[in-house]
């Protein structure tokens, strides 16, 4: 008995040994490089926080932590001379490395007296106002996302409630035409499928988060180096393949599925790779819709370390849209009219090379832009009411020169060279608006060269320690319309009233050049002018604790030179470009009629946030508040709501780890209603009331939990995600039936429950 019991206690060790240490691990690895310089730095000291694990960087940069226990982690890198930064959120899973590369800033500003640092809150230094970071992790986990970038967008200050199903981009009262994309340094006319001509909204991003690294987004008063758009900037930087192995990622979320492949094809070059389709044709299908969309995307992105001081790369990434339609009875041909169908083919691609030298580094983008649009709507008999034919391609080249000077003061120079060609075969029918009005026949077929140039100068100076100056000078050109060169300055400015407050103010004008599709109709539209807007914001950010930051600011955005319609005088199109256009929206967006630069506007608040990063304290969480108002005016010269105007925004998302197995968050969102304009009871709508009443407000809370798996050479991430978890129908705009003669509020369908899964090997 003693002997049996004997041979059951070891075995009880050898198993809990064997459990022990046949728990997965995995390892962490990336590179540290100089935020100015772009160089990789050695010996900068890493740190997983409350533990004793760490590394420090080799002669290039490079570090990798391995027999790291599943879990996830802060990491803390610090150097001599340099600002400390801690990222936090580091997934370390079984299946593939977490890779983690990190720019330190130069400690210019010395801070020895300094209680708290901002190591959880990095800066953009020549960005002084209205910018938000997030990574990867960040948007992954964000309720009611549909791990996509933009949508995760949606709880920062001065960002409106976009309808169901949409994207849209309101910013500050901004139009959604007014949103600049960045992709690794390529601009992006729009990273939506089944996008809006003209804007750069769109039911769901063709971004693959699984290769996003982190993103900025500046809600206002960016610097000179982003131009040709009004109110935002969202940069996202994709990764570089792993270095180890070929490993991949099988996906199905809730609207697609997909699959990932990464991995070296030499020591000094990598790879990353995905396709993805979605599945919504088979399902709307079954459901018996009388239409159904569907979607491919593609992903593709190759990295050639040439040596130390240059490294190239090549990226392409294209979206495939289309929508069916099935007219097998009147009572479907019906409901089809109102749909305004949009089959697309887009991709960006090409190749960027970067070069260090002794004072900075160079970057150098050759690349295209693509679209090819064929839109359309129906009516009942299957005529044509509206269609057109479009592409867009623009071949350019980027150019950006970095200097650092001895005092550590930077000088940014560059340029941009576009060359366009705009094709359009219109058809467009006489079409009476429901205010009346008759819209004149356009039948166009065009084809057009275009070109744009871009010139910026800034420069990046701190002055006693405590100031931080950035003053920049931008030049754009447009050769279709008749007054096309403009010219704009820039100035920010950030104060460090103490180490852990600072001041920071930033004014300048903004210009955006027309839609190519504004012009196409007449050619009097050649006579607009470029669109500009003069922005003033201020503000303060508080450091409550090193893993709090608290952010107040207000501002304020004048517009002017706004297109509006000669044949609607009360329509700007700084009113129009969201939701799915068409003849419920009288086709305003398109501009399809004759234009002047005669409209004008604001839009002026103030906001405050709250951000908790993820800490010691396993929680995160954002809160934002909003009050703002827009309005702008037409030929008419009333001023009226603007179309985005929603005067108050409220939004929390918060989150809580338990244990490297489960986590949990929530998004609530509260929005003031839109404006609108009534029909009256023939289905006619009236000038004198337009946009002069309100939806009702908006809110809703979505909710999600994550679980993950580790085994032995991969890894299962699963998760439900739960959106308007207390039904609330929230009605997103007012249309007229033609059914039931009557008005037809249009409301959310309620709770939304979705799963994903991956797999990562």
């Amino acid at each position: 008995m003693k002997l049996n019991n004997s041979i059951l206690f070891v075995m009880f060790l050898i198993l809990t040994n064997y459990a022990t240490y046949a728990q997965p691990r995995g390892s962490i690895i990336g590179k540290v490089i100089d935020k100015q310089t772009k160089e990789g730095l050695p010996f900068v000291n890493i740190i997983l926080v409350n533990t004793t694990i760490g590394a420090a960087t080799d002669i290039n940069g490079s570090y990798k932590i391995e027999n790291v226990p599943i879990g996830t982690y802060k990491i803390k890198f610090s150097a001599v001379g340099y600002e400390s930064v801690i990222k936090t959120d580091i997934i370390v899973s079984s299946g593939r490395p977490a890779m983690v590369d990190v720019e330190l800033m130069p400690a210019i500003i010395k801070l020895q007296d300094a209680v708290v640092q901002a190591e959880y809150f990095s800066k953009i230094p020549s960005e002084m106002v209205s910018v938000r970071g997030f990574s990867q992790e960040e948007i992954r986990r964000a309720p009611g996302g549909f791990e996509d970038v933009v949508r995760a967008l949606s709880v920062l200050p001065g960002i409106a409630f976009a309808d169901p199903g949409r994207n849209d981009l309101i910013v500050r009262g901004g139009a959604p035409s007014e949103n600049l994309f960045i992709v690794d340094g390529f601009v992006v006319q729009n990273i939506n499928h089944f996008g809006a001509q003209g804007a750069t909204g769109g039911p769901l991003s063709y971004i693959n988060l699984d290769f996003v690294s982190n993103t900025s987004f500046s809600t206002g008063g960016f610097s000179a180096q982003y131009g040709d758009k009004l109110s935002s900037v969202l940069s996202i930087n994709l990764r570089e393949g792993r270095k180890d192995k070929i490993g991949g990622k099988a996906t199905l979320s809730a609207t697609q599925f997909g699959l990932n492949l990464e991995g070296p094809i030499a020591t000094d070059q990598t790879f990353i790779f995905s396709v993805r389709r979605s599945y919504l044709d088979l399902i709307f299908r079954a459901a018996g819709f009388s239409f159904v969309p569907e979607y491919y995307d593609a992903l593709a992105k190759y990295n050639y370390d040439i040596d130390k001081k240059n490294k190239l790369s090549f990226l392409y990434i294209g979206a495939f849209d289309n929508v069916k339609f099935f007219n097998d009875t009147p009572e479907k041909r019906l409901d089809n009219t109102r749909a305004f169908a949009s089959d697309q083919i887009q991709y960006v691609t090409g190749f960027s090379y970067r070069h260090i030298h002794s004072y900075g580094f160079f970057d150098i983008t050759l690349g295209r832009n693509f679209v090819d649009y064929d839109t359309y709507q129906r009516d009942s008999a299957l005529n044509y009411i509206f269609k057109n034919l479009s592409r867009e391609g623009e071949n350019f080249i980027k150019a950006d020169f970095n200097f650092i000077t001895p005092r550590k003061s930077e000088l940014t120079l560059g340029f941009i060279a576009k060359h366009i060609r705009f094709k359009s075969d219109l058809r467009f029918p006489t079409f009476r608006t429901t205010f009346g009005e008759i819209l004149p026949i356009t039948n166009a077929n065009v084809y057009e060269n275009y070109y744009k140039l871009g010139a910026y100068a800034q420069f990046n100076h701190v002055v006693l320690e405590r100031v931080r100056i950035n003053a920049g000078l931008r030049a754009d050109y447009f050769n279709a319309i008749k007054d096309n060169f403009v010219f704009a300055t820039r100035l920010g400015l950030s104060l460090m009233l103490t180490p852990i407050t600072n001041f920071n103010v930033s004014l300048g004008r903004y210009y955006q050049s027309p839609s190519y599709i504004w012009l196409t109709a007449y050619e009097q539209n050649k006579n607009l002018k470029f669109i500009q807007a003069d922005q003033y914001i201020a503000g303060f950010d508080h450091l409550l604790r090193e893993d709090i930051q608290a952010k107040i600011e207000i501002y304020y955005k004048n517009y002017s030179k706004y297109p509006t319609s000669l044949v609607r005088p009360y329509l700007t199109l700084a009113n129009t470009g969201a939701g799915f256009a068409g003849a419920e929206d009288n086709f305003s967006s398109f501009g399809l009629e004759p234009l002047a630069s005669l409209g004008k506007g604001f839009s002026r608040g103030i906001e405050f946030s709250m951000q908790k990063k993820s800490s010691e304290i396993p929680h995160y969480g954002i809160m934002s508040v909003t009050y703002g108002q827009t309005k702008f005016k037409g030929l008419d010269g009333i001023l009226r709501n603007g179309a985005y105007d929603q005067t108050w925004l409220i939004s929390l998302s918060a989150g809580y780890i338990f244990n490297p197995k489960y986590e949990a968050s929530l998004k609530f969102r509260f929005a003031t209603g839109k404006p609108y304009t009534p029909f009256n009871s023939d289905g006619t709508q009236s000038v004198q009331n337009y946009l002069a009443k309100r939806l009702p407000e908006q809110h809703s809370l979505d909710l999600r939990v994550d679980r993950r798996f580790n085994f032995d050479k991969w890894n299962l991430i699963a998760y439900i995600d739960v959106q308007n978890i207390y039904n609330r129908k929230n009605v997103s705009f007012v249309r007229w039936d033609r059914k039931t003669n009557s008005v037809e509020k249009s409301a959310a369908i309620g709770v939304l429950p979705s799963i994903g899964i991956s797999a990562e090997f």
